[in-house]
């Protein structure tokens, strides 16, 4: 009785696949901290979109990513 083996993926569509899922995570991960930018912090986020500055706000996130990274190493 022969077995039949199933070929494996090519090595191109799991590194595909995995650098989807990466950059689909970071999209999450930056949505995330925007709307908590939002609510925490909404007098920032409308002066930049008022004077059509961007630097304020990437700021803001970057310092918010900061900080949950900072907690979560903690935690563990």
């Amino acid at each position: 009785m022969d077995i039949k083996r199933q070929r494996k993926q090519s090595g191109f569509s799991n590194r595909l696949f995995s650098l989807v899922g990466i950059i689909g995570l970071f999209a999450a991960v930056i949505a995330g901290s925007m709307v908590w930018l939002l609510l925490t912090d909404p007098v920032t986020v409308a002066e930049s979109i008022d004077s059509g500055e961007v630097s304020p706000i990437v700021q803001s996130l970057a310092g918010s990513i900061y900080d949950a990274i900072v907690r979560l190493l903690r935690y563990l």
